[in-house]
């Protein structure tokens, strides 16, 4: 039986006052409340709307300290929910569920604070959440969410959203990076963070979490609502909020896909902004010196190499004869980020470097080893998107051999995640479509194994493979929520960084199994990313079949990573799928 109420008034003195006497309960009792109104001085791109969520044990109290802040001055409506079951506990995670709800749905301008949203436990916690589903159903009906929560769980407003409860070990890398970056701040001392961490262990997140909580302390001067046992309440005491007056802080983003999608969230997001997420480019040719530079993905930044376009080449020289007064070929983007920063914050995992352009192992391998000197490493252990788990993640690297030299591999089986070898393309295409219809976010990927004739020609097929013919992806930003998505086939520029519930993983005759030998091997010929396989004649460096090799099987393990409840795969080469059987579940016929 639900037991909550939602009470409802005007957001005004008066209303407050006649209401706090009528039930005990709205002065000594645990309650979440939600407040909102409309968006002062609202950008165009941003909601005409704000929302503010709290708990308190005296709401009206709190009520009359949040009419006394001038922040909080254009909202008008109150709603209060009350449950005689509700502790300080419950009310904490309701209150951490609304808020990321509201963040995800897009309908509002979420104004809170982001001083520590923590996933922690409690007794009966699943009786819970069952209310809170009924609570995000009342407060949907009064017009408070616009869209269900299926749709929002899907959406990138919600997976990239500031607003998220991290993980014990995001927690203490968070204040830990942020404790040390003060402290370097006092001092006048430049520093280099690295956070590793394996797909899925919330990388990204940790970086947009970052750059809001440092925002939030610079800007915060209205305490009130500040509750002290949040994880990173003592970061918002005096002191540290003038270490970070004035300071440019930037988040740079290599992928266009991924860059488009944080901008959109950054938006929506007080304190933020979209021009604060950067290229490498747009950092080596600013005017400005940034402060702080977060950098995620940063496998992905590129030595010197043939880029994509022209202009990209001509850029490359110039930035680097600006930051370095010559055309220094060995510098990096790398090389940039620290020429245009004090302090940087590099997030990375090198067996997703899926280019010869992106930055060498042997670079990324001394920033990990510098960083551990240093006492400036830290590590992302987690799983936050696979349901198999992290061994479920470390199984397709090792399957692959891109953790370790193909290493003899054992069975495992991951119960409760769905993970399946199909015979037939149109079998494992219509069970993504299945998926879809069932659980929204379900797609197609493959590996870069097929021309891209639909970039020219519209009306062409660029995979038609077992009597099925698909199209690559006809958006280049944004794919995935993209009408018509599920009926393309995403590459691995397109995906790289993203969820999806189930993905369908095509691994085209580019890899190969050699029965003999019992290894893995690349078919050059069947590789059709050129710039995936073109040599660097200006660093003077070849890419043999076992570098390539070593690209390939990080492109097929990070789509193979990408499936939040389930990963179905379909092989082209004959032996590799004959391989694989023993290791991979086999779809029924």
């Amino acid at each position: 039986m639900t037991s909550f109420e939602i009470q409802r008034l005007r957001f005004a003195r008066e209303q407050v006052n006649a209401w706090a006497p009528q039930d005990r309960r709205n002065t000594n009792w645990p309650v979440v409340y939600v407040l909102d109104g409309a968006t002062p001085f609202a950008r165009k791109d941003e909601p005409a709307r704000s929302v503010y969520v709290g708990e308190s044990i005296n709401a009206a109290a709190r009520m009359r300290q949040h009419l006394d802040s001038p922040e909080k001055t254009l909202l008008t409506e109150l709603r209060v929910i009350v449950d005689p079951s509700f502790n300080k506990s419950v009310c904490l995670d309701l209150e951490s569920y609304l808020i990321r709800m509201l963040a995800g749905d897009g309908g509002f301008r979420v104004m809170n604070r982001n001083d520590g949203i923590t996933d922690a436990d409690y007794f009966d916690r699943e009786r819970y959440r069952e209310t809170f589903r009924q609570v995000f159903d009342e407060l949907k009906d009064q017009g408070v969410f616009t869209r269900t929560i299926p749709e929002i769980e899907n959406s990138d407003l919600f997976k990239l959203s500031p607003f998220k409860a991290l993980t014990d070990d995001q927690a203490a890398a968070v204040e830990d990076i942020v404790e040390g970056l003060f402290d370097d701040l006092e001092s006048g001392e430049s520093s280099t963070i690295v956070i590793q961490g394996d797909p899925g262990t919330g990388k990204t997140i940790v970086a947009i979490f970052l750059l809001k909580l440092l925002k939030d302390i610079e800007v915060s001067t209205d305490l009130e609502d500040l509750d002290s046992d949040s994880f990173f309440s003592e970061f918002f005491t005096e002191g540290y909020r003038e270490l970070l007056a004035d300071l440019h802080i930037g988040l740079v983003i290599p992928q266009q896909s991924l860059r488009e999608s944080v901008k959109r969230v950054f938006r929506k997001t007080p304190g933020l902004r979209a021009d604060m997420v950067l290229t490498p480019y747009e950092v080596g040719e600013s005017d400005r010196h940034f402060d702080v530079l977060i950098v995620d993905e940063a496998h992905r930044l590129n030595q010197r190499a043939n880029q994509s376009s022209g202009m990209q080449n001509k850029k490359f020289k110039e930035i680097t004869e600006r930051l370095f007064g010559a055309d220094d070929v060995s510098k990096t983007q790398l090389d940039w980020i620290r020429a245009k920063s004090r302090h940087q914050i590099l997030l990375l995992d090198s067996a997703q470097s899926v280019r010869p352009a992106d930055l060498p192992i042997e670079v990324l391998s001394a920033l990990v080893d510098s960083s551990r000197i240093d006492g400036r490493h830290f590590r992302l252990a987690t799983q936050m998107r696979v349901e198999g788990g992290a061994d479920y993640v470390s199984y397709v690297r090792r399957l692959l051999g891109a953790e370790s030299a193909f290493e003899p591999v054992a069975r495992a089986d991951f119960p409760g995640y769905d993970f399946r070898l199909f015979d037939s393309l149109q079998g494992m295409r219509s069970e993504i479509e299945r998926r879809d219809a069932l659980d929204g976010l379900s797609r197609m990927v493959a590996g870069y194994a097929w021309e891209w004739k639909t970039k020219t020609d519209k009306t062409a097929f660029d995979i038609e493979l077992d009597g099925v013919s698909l199209r690559w992806n006809s958006s280049e930003t944004d794919w995935i929520a993209k009408p018509g998505s599920l009926r393309e086939v995403g590459s691995i520029h397109t995906v790289q960084g993203y969820d999806l519930n189930y993905a369908g993983v095509i691994i085209g005759p580019d890899l190969r199994f050699d029965q003999e030998s019992q290894r893995l091997f690349v078919d050059r010929d069947s590789y059709r990313d050129k710039k995936g396989k073109e040599n660097n004649p200006v660093l003077g460096k070849i890419y043999d079949d076992d570098d390539l090799l070593r690209f390939v099987v990080n492109i097929y393990a990070v789509l193979m990573t990408r499936g939040i409840r389930g990963t179905y795969v379909y092989v082209c080469d004959d032996a590799l799928r004959d391989h694989l059987r023993g290791f991979i579940p086999t779809a029924p016929r």
